[in-house]
């Protein structure tokens, strides 16, 4: 079996599993990414008719949601708070040395495949602005040379 079959597979046996259930598009595509990190174009055929929506309906709502990735992610995945709180406290400084860092803007991934960068409204770290977090963990008052500094011993301990 090929991975495109595979795959393929694997969205149907979730979008069956999850098909009856009230407002099942949202579980569905959530299943998928969970399963697969991300959700395939491939897949959007599928769950349209599984659900008999349009192809354009499903699309709609993946791209309408920001936690929805259609490409694969990076190993790490690194989520730069936007809200008010790191937004008054220097967030935009912060995300204009990530990018620059890193080479890439909010959801897409370095070209080595190690990082993805994804805005998120809210860490729950609001005392500790800046925040961000990489993986699972949490980083608060981030400064550029901070960044630096998670960045580099995350790619150390890769």
């Amino acid at each position: 079996m090929t991975d495109t079959s595979t795959m393929l597979s694997t969205v149907q046996a979730i979008a069956t599993a999850l098909k009856d259930k009230p407002g099942a598009l949202l579980p569905i595509l959530h299943g998928v990414q969970d399963t697969l990190g991300y959700i395939p174009a491939d897949s959007v055929p599928v769950i349209a008719k599984a659900l008999n929506l349009s192809r354009a309906e499903v699309h709609g709502v993946i791209s309408f949601y920001h936690y929805f990735r259609e490409t694969p992610p990076g190993k790490q995945i690194i989520q730069l708070c936007r809200a008010e709180s790191c937004q008054s406290m220097g967030s935009k400084h912060l995300e204009a040395h990530v990018k620059a860092k890193l080479g890439i803007d909010f959801h897409e991934t370095t070209v080595d495949g190690a990082f993805s960068l994804e805005p998120v409204y809210c860490l729950g770290n609001c005392a500790c602005s800046p925040a961000l977090q990489i993986g699972t963990d949490i980083y608060g008052r981030v400064s550029p040379e901070l960044f630096d500094e998670l960045i580099a011993n995350t790619e150390a301990a890769a």
